[in-house]
């Protein structure tokens, strides 16, 4: 069971994910944050300069930058299995002054505009709405093919014609009532945007706010995971019971100036700045963060082991692949991640290792995916990240000092 502690001082919020008294995820809202957190918002925007050379397009949507969008965000989705993709030239599908509908895919930074697509995707408790689409997926974790084809019916036999949907993992034996329900709720909030848009005079306009990071935290864990919210301020809990109207039984206020002393978690949020991260058996793990990716290395330490060197370099190994996916999901490590392991002569530990860090990731939010060992023996794999990560945070507010 998973506890949400919420803990307001002044303009910062701090969201803690607690499971069996152990931190598993935490994030950072402040003014600031919250201005430059747009991924998922839906905007009119107005096409200002076409690059032919880029096959790409700058829109304005009333930000301080001008967003980004390539031809592969504006052409229609296809399912490739059933009809091939047409390819096309950026100029042949958007003018210059042109209004378009388009959504944040990806928030700007200090170099950059956002990237924008017109693709749009509503996302609900057990399914994400793809309006302009005749795509219908299911989450890859539902393994259980009379499961995918129950959900698949369920599903087709609701959405509107030309509209298309990714069922989520929480789906997963849901009844068709409840699936159903969220799924028209979606439906009707698409519905309200596009008359929004088809009213609308042409100029750059926000149509749609992306839920709160509490919001989607919400919507992405079962129900019955969440034990209890519990809010240290009265302002903030009377705001979250009012956004979270379904579960309202679960939240509970405790006034303090910082209640992540009752739960006993500043320790163990100090620990999530460190570089090094000391593993059980006296090895030990480094984190560093470049531009391009995440380098994580893992050394013996202290540990020389009791007997073979090959048996030694498994257990630190296997105790730092555990401890990886849960700084991976704690600090919300995003894009490219190289993993040095210690080097391992047996293909078999390899494989064994490969195999545990997938199943370690299976409790991750975020979606990931492990590429494997490559020819250097380095372990690669990607993540997308939920929010800025803590070292983001961490250094924008040195940044201002």
């Amino acid at each position: 069971m998973i506890e949400l502690i919420v803990n307001k001082s002044n303009d910062t919020k701090i969201i803690a994910a607690v499971e069996n008294g152990k931190l598993v995820e935490i994030y950072e809202e402040n003014e600031q944050s919250q201005k430059a957190r747009n991924e998922g918002n839906i905007y009119i925007g107005i096409v200002k300069d076409i690059v032919p050379g880029m096959q790409a397009a700058f829109v304005d949507i009333g930000t301080e930058k001008n967003s980004f969008i390539h031809v592969k965000d504006v052409v229609p989705q296809v399912d490739e299995k059933i009809e091939k993709r047409i390819d096309k030239k950026i100029k042949d599908v958007v003018k210059s002054g042109e209004k378009i509908l388009i959504q944040i895919k990806k928030d700007s930074n200090e170099k950059k505009g956002a990237r924008t697509s017109t693709h749009i995707k509503l996302t609900g408790k057990y399914v994400i709405l793809m309006p302009n689409t005749n795509i219908v997926t299911i989450s890859q974790k539902i393994e259980n093919d009379k499961e995918r084809e129950r959900l698949l019916e369920i599903v087709k036999k609701v959405l509107p014609e030309n509209t298309g949907a990714i069922v989520r993992t929480a789906a997963l034996k849901k009844n068709g009532e409840e699936i159903e329900k969220d799924l028209n709720q979606l439906v009707e909030k698409w519905k309200k945007i596009k008359a929004k848009f088809d009213k609308a005079p042409n100029k750059p306009q926000l149509l749609f706010k992306s839920p709160s990071f509490l919001e989607k935290l919400i919507l992405d864990l079962p129900e019955n995971k969440i034990e209890k919210i519990e809010v240290n301020e009265q302002k903030e809990y009377e705001e979250i019971r009012k956004m979270l109207n379904d579960i309202n039984e679960k939240i509970s206020l405790e006034l303090s100036e910082n209640i992540f002393e009752k739960y006993e978690l500043e320790k163990q949020i100090e620990k999530t700045k460190q570089r090094k991260i000391w593993l059980n058996c006296g090895g030990f793990i480094t984190i560093d963060q470049t531009e391009a990716l995440v380098a994580i290395d893992v050394n013996s330490g202290k540990f020389t082991g009791k007997s073979t060197l090959e048996e030694t370099v498994y257990k630190v190994n296997y105790e730092a692949t555990i401890e990886i996916a849960k700084q991976l999901r704690l600090r919300d490590i995003g894009g490219i991640i190289i993993i040095d392991y210690i080097d391992m002569q047996k293909q078999e530990n390899k494989e064994k290792i490969e195999k545990l860090l997938k199943e370690s990731l299976k409790q991750d939010r975020a979606k990931t995916q492990v590429e494997g060992f490559t020819k250097l023996n380095l372990m690669e794999l990607t993540r997308k990240k939920k929010e800025k990560s803590l070292e983001e945070i961490v250094n924008e507010k040195k940044d201002d000092n």
